[in-house]
């Protein structure tokens, strides 16, 4: 009898030892990256018709000569070349700037599982919501990270979208802040702003990430302080405190779709009160439907556009949660591109509980109403001047990175707006925020070489942006072949055991992740 335990105990060592090693061989395992593809002094793209994002006009057959990354010629006529150049052929095909996507939260491995889906699909450039504190987070990358990938890019040697402006961790009170971090990014009070300002004025941070339960005192506080360190703020509207009073104070832009529905009904004040405003929201939903004021929400609308505030709807995050219950949705192809970790950690927890919150209402869902009260929204803000940027949120539920951008123009479309407001959203008016206006955002010389080239027109039909021939990034091309070869390696790095591994590790060794989790 003994003899069997003792075999049975060391059939079981021996498969624990096993199963560690495994573990162990997946982290440490490296990870391989993409090359960049060559690099020519010159490129020209011939006989292509540019797409003019400001005035919807198009240019009929131009060539365009680009000098390294930038474009210094653009011609109806022939334009001489050096010998070693690159030529593009852009008969028949329709060139538009390099799209912007200006809601994302990248992590530590998002060079395998962002970055090739991203010029794949056409985004060059990216904003970042996300951050760091004063360590090095195991999950989420800060503004050390993030500039050294556009270093990587300027010197052509890393497949990275451009990074544009940067953000601070999110500041959402006391709560937000794990245990060990510096007491000041708690933002109890107000005497702790500068303290904050000052660390990531020195992180060569752009903005303060602003989330919900900031208190109302040190949020304005840090909007009156920010611009006096050469920084702004954007992010969430504070739940106590009211939008009015967030646009006066200076913040540049608000995120997601419901930020007029929290404003436009009877007892949206006992919302900015609540002690718990979560459990209140949640009980609130068919009165802030059925009792919204247009006429309050267009007076918000109009002091937005006064103030210059813009507003990135994210209406996929709104979308997921209105259509979780239905296969047509979730059963997306491009789930080949994400790991198993957050389809079944992260994803899956999420879609299991709006899928059954939206399987007890009987006839169209609450959720199904918020999204198409705010694709509603979206139009009478843009036809009273709010300029609309087109985000997505990724790594959130169902929002794939480069793909969900797509589907983010088509919604606005479905919103109201022209295919030509939908480009300029992820386009003009993103630069324009930037104060980037001069390096991008349109197709023009002294510009940076961030192109892409279409097979079809998408001022006919917005679809169309989905139909790409090629993606040139800071002056270096990707064709149709290697385009295919960034899906490819995405989709392998997914589905890798090692790199399944680490980001299980990456997500359970956060600080960070494990405090938004328990809130």
């Amino acid at each position: 009898m003994k003899k069997k335990l003792l075999f049975g105990l060391k059939i079981i060592t021996g498969f624990i030892i096993m199963i560690i090693f495994i573990v162990l061989v997946g982290y440490l395992w490296p990870t391989s990256l993409l090359d960049t593809p060559k690099y020519y002094n010159e490129t020209l793209i011939t006989s292509v018709n540019v797409v003019d994002v400001e005035t919807g006009d198009i240019l009929t057959d131009r060539n365009i000569l680009i000098n390294k990354n930038t474009i210094v010629k653009i011609d109806s006529f022939p334009i001489n070349t050096s010998r070693e150049h690159l030529v593009i052929d852009g008969s028949g095909k329709f060139l538009i700037p390099g799209l912007w996507d200006m809601h994302t939260h990248s992590n530590q491995q998002s060079e395998l599982l962002h970055h090739p889906l991203y010029i794949a699909n056409g985004v060059t450039g990216v904003r970042d919501m996300s951050g760091q504190l004063n360590e090095r987070d195991s999950y989420w990358v800060g503004s050390k990270e993030r500039l050294q990938w556009n270093k990587d890019l300027e010197n052509n040697n890393r497949v990275t979208p451009r990074y544009v402006l940067q953000s601070s961790y999110q500041m959402d009170g006391e709560k937000a802040i794990p245990n060990g971090a510096l007491n000041f990014f708690k933002l109890q009070n107000p005497e702790q702003v500068d303290s904050l300002l000052k660390f990531y004025k020195n992180e060569k941070v752009d903005f303060i990430k602003i989330y919900a339960q900031l208190p109302k005192d040190t949020y304005l506080e840090l909007a009156k302080k920010a611009p006096t360190y050469g920084l702004h703020i954007a992010g969430h509207k504070p739940m106590f405190l009211s939008l009015k009073e967030a646009i006066n104070a200076g913040q540049r832009s608000f995120e997601h779709g419901r930020i007029f529905m929290y404003e436009c009904f009877s007892e949206a004040d006992s919302l900015k009160s609540s002690k718990n405003w979560k459990q209140y929201f949640k009980k609130s939903k068919e009165k802030i439907l059925t009792q919204f004021d247009s006429l309050k929400a267009k007076q918000l609308m109009q002091l937005m556009a006064e103030k210059k505030a813009y507003w990135t709807p994210t209406l996929q995050t709104l979308k997921f949660e209105a259509f979780a219950h239905k296969t047509a949705f979730t059963d997306n192809r491009n789930l080949k591109y994400v790991t198993k970790v957050r389809k079944q950690l992260w994803w899956g927890f999420d879609t299991e509980y709006n899928k059954k919150r939206n399987l007890e209402t009987k006839g169209i869902s609450v959720s199904e109403q918020f999204f198409e009260a705010s694709k509603k929204q979206v139009k009478m803000a843009r036809d009273l001047g709010v300029p609309i940027m087109a985000g997505t949120d990724v790594t959130d539920s169902y929002v794939f990175a480069g793909f969900s951008l797509h589907d983010e123009l088509l919604e606005l479309t479905k919103s109201g707006l022209s295919n030509l407001e939908a480009l300029q959203a992820a386009t003009i008016i993103p630069a324009k925020y930037s104060n980037a206006l001069n390096d991008f955002g349109t197709i023009a010389i002294g510009k940076k070489a961030d192109l892409v080239l279409l097979d079809s027109n998408p001022l006919e039909n917005i679809k169309n942006t989905k139909k790409i021939h090629g993606v040139m990034l800071n002056g270096l091309y990707y064709d149709s072949t290697k385009i295919e070869k960034l899906k490819k390696f995405t989709e392998s790095s997914a589905s890798s055991l090692h790199i399944n591994i680490k980001t299980l590790a990456n997500l359970f060794n956060s600080p960070l992740i494990r405090v938004q989790f328990a809130d």
